[in-house]
């Protein structure tokens, strides 16, 4: 199995959203963005793939995932001296001239992993956004430049589209993070609608609960929002892989909210088919 081969078979065998951006993209992108999403998903499974490794409210855990993780870092820096050794980052190596990658950008994700690591919880909206700055508006960032960017205020835009992106995975995913005693729903907003945390540990549906839902929805679709009025015209046919996650998230939410926000006892998600149509629709609309 080549590299790239390994990066394809990581990418396919997480069902993500994000597969169905990357069919309309030329061969060259397309090898990278999804060397780039096999590097999160690897890095990403070292912190969600044992919940016993997770930290608690009051002690941290993990010593193997810091481990790791810390391999990962070695590993980043071997990648930028032009000696990897993972499938992912020689998949990777070529990418990261062509389309000017940091390997700050990179280091910062696995800074991302590190927070889901030492905390469970956060007091502030503030809080939350450094860290889905970091586990998705970083990813974001360097989405684009490999989407082909040509206008600064494009990475303005994918940064604030990948905040947007990780608020909607957080809305879909909240019950199963709290099972995994996770909560990412900023502290000050359960205090604000009465929601008490074990009502999400324990799946209990209330009309604060959805309140609560509904406050942090807006909050999603305002960010989706001010994300596209960002893009520059210039760029737009070029970020059209971006503007179809966006589409799709966005089509999530809605059907999310439909359902009442019934997300504590089950997962919502799309169809397959779904997400296609709503991928080539997308496309079209771009160009």
């Amino acid at each position: 199995m080549t590299p790239d081969q390994y990066c394809e078979q990581k990418v396919a065998q997480s069902g993500s959203s994000f597969y169905y951006s990357f069919l309309f993209l030329p061969t060259p992108r397309r090898r990278a963005i999804v060397a780039l999403y096999a590097f999160c998903r690897e890095v990403d499974d070292i912190v969600d793939g044992d919940p016993m490794q997770h930290a608690t409210a009051d002690a941290p855990h993990g010593e193997l995932a810091h481990v790791r993780l810390a391999w990962w870092r070695q590993e980043l820096a071997r990648l930028y001296a032009g000696q990897p050794t993972h499938p992912v980052t020689q998949a990777l190596a070529p990418h990261v001239p062509e389309y000017g990658l940091p390997q700050e950008d990179l280091e910062a994700i696995l800074e991302g992993m590190d927070m889901d690591l030492r905390q469970s919880r956060y007091l502030d909206f503030a809080g939350l956004r450094q860290y889905c700055h970091r586990v998705a508006g970083v990813v974001g960032l360097l989405s684009a430049r490999i989407f082909g960017c040509t206008q600064p205020a494009t990475l303005e835009y994918a940064a604030r589209l990948g905040l947007a992106l990780q608020l909607i995975n957080i809305i879909r995913d909240v019950g199963e993070d709290a099972r995994n005693g996770r909560i990412y729903l900023p502290m000050e907003d359960l205090q604000r609608f009465e929601v008490p945390a074990a009502d999400l540990m324990q799946a209990r549906y209330s009309d604060k609960y959805r309140a609560l839902m509904k406050f942090q929805a807006e909050r999603a679709r305002t960010t989706y929002r001010e994300a596209l009025a960002m893009l520059p015209a210039e760029d737009r046919r070029a970020q059209r892989a971006g503007l179809i996650m966006g589409a799709i998230y966005a089509t999530l939410l809605d059907e999310i909210e439909a359902t009442g926000f019934e997300v504590l006892h089950q997962r919502i998600a799309l169809t397959p088919v779904r997400k296609l149509w709503i991928a080539s629709k997308t496309s079209f609309q771009a160009r």
